[in-house]
């Protein structure tokens, strides 16, 4: 931030942990921050750990929020605020963004749910601020990245049509046993959701829907063997906004090979339940830890002919380790979702749009190589 701005971040969770500290420890101008949560006492430990995090001086303010109780002290704070990261569970974003526009404030989330983003694109589209939505990882990074490489490849080729794009994404333990082959590295519901929920794609030039974990295959990146399969969210509005120019497009998640069995054989269990997310992350959580230490693995790849009609195909592959920022060591998860989402707060401070804001839609040169992300991520040539 090159100016001062309050900032409001709603949760207090470890993306909100990490969000606040990259806040007081990168910002050219220390904001003053908000952490609001639920439970009072875990946006306090939250506040307190962020200023003992860093050397500067930083002023880091809790409070209870309630997201269906707005109470006289939070009105007064979002009246008083200037933007609002929302790190609450993605079934409470759509309230959180009418919170922000009643309130004129600059927007980002971080959820990858469909419905809850539709939901806030109609509810904003006259709003007087900025609403940048499915920031983060994936969506989020992956998608800026993946369109930049379309965006360039047209440009340097001249063509207006390609292939393939490839997004992929796992969030991973550095070891893997039997016979789940994986361990929590961030939320179970987030993991569940995607396990479960139909996938936007685009199939011979067109939008249209694929299930979860219906097209299984393997990849080799940087000499590592992978599982990949389709997961829901994290195209964003790449699917919309490249439909007609992309003859396939999907995101995958990528995870250690034979997770995606176990997967399958919990799934056929609980095939006729009613609530199959609630019970696959009942069972997940009964049988997988959570592991602290992390890494995260990306890799976007594109493939066309260029004007000449020779088969190209370009690929940037990514392995982000855990990260010291301040005085707190973060997990790669954190830090990989936190830091897009700071940008896309940055970006809306500085330029003031209005109405909602899609990952297509941002400069993707600029925000590859936004200071926040690239002390995440690193540059983009």
């Amino acid at each position: 931030m090159k100016k001062h701005f309050n900032i409001i971040i709603a949760g207090a969770g470890g993306i909100a942990e990490a969000a606040g500290l990259i806040l007081a420890e990168w910002s050219t101008v220390t904001p003053t921050i908000y952490i609001g949560n639920r439970t009072l006492s875990k946006a306090k430990k939250v506040a307190q750990w962020i200023i003992n995090g860093t050397a500067k001086s930083c002023k880091v303010i809790a409070f209870h929020l309630d997201p269906l109780h707005i109470s006289d002290e939070v009105k007064t704070i979002l009246k008083n605020g200037d933007a609002l990261l929302d790190c609450l569970p993605g079934s409470l974003a759509p309230t959180m963004a009418i919170l922000a526009n009643n309130y004129e404030l600059q927007y980002a989330n971080l959820t990858e749910y469909v419905d809850e983003t539709n939901q806030i694109i109609a509810s904003s589209k006259n709003a007087k601020t900025g609403f940048v939505l499915q920031t983060g990882l994936a969506p989020g990074y992956i998608d800026v990245l993946s369109h930049y490489m379309f965006q360039e490849f047209c440009e340097s080729h001249q063509v207006d049509r390609v292939a393939r794009l490839e997004l992929k994404v796992g969030a991973l333990t550095n070891h893997a046993i039997a016979p789940h082959f994986y361990g929590f590295t961030w939320s179970p519901i987030g993991v569940a959701t995607e396990y479960v929920k139909d996938c936007i794609v685009i199939r011979d030039y067109k939008k249209t829907s694929r299930p979860a974990l219906s097209e299984r295959s393997g990849i080799i990146i940087n000499g590592i063997s992978y599982e990949e399969d389709l997961t829901s969210g994290g195209a964003a509005d790449l699917p919309d906004a490249l439909s007609g120019k992309i003859q396939h497009l999907d995101y995958k998640t990528l995870r250690h090979p034979g997770h995606y069995n176990w997967v399958d054989n919990q799934l056929k269990k609980i095939k006729n339940n009613e609530n199959p997310i609630s019970d696959l992350q009942d069972i997940m959580l009964n049988e997988i830890p959570h592991i602290e230490d992390d890494q995260v693995i990306i890799y976007a790849a594109l493939e066309g002919k260029d004007s000449k009609g020779v088969l190209r195909r370009q690929e940037i592959a990514k392995q982000i380790k855990p990260q010291q920022i301040g005085k707190h060591k973060f997990r790669a998860i954190q830090t990989t979702t936190a830091a897009p989402l700071v940008q896309s707060i940055q970006w809306l401070l500085e330029t003031k749009p209005q109405g909602v804001i899609l990952q297509s839609q941002l400069d993707a040169r600029a925000f590859l190589n936004g200071s926040f992300v690239t002390s995440v991520y690193g540059k983009i040539n």
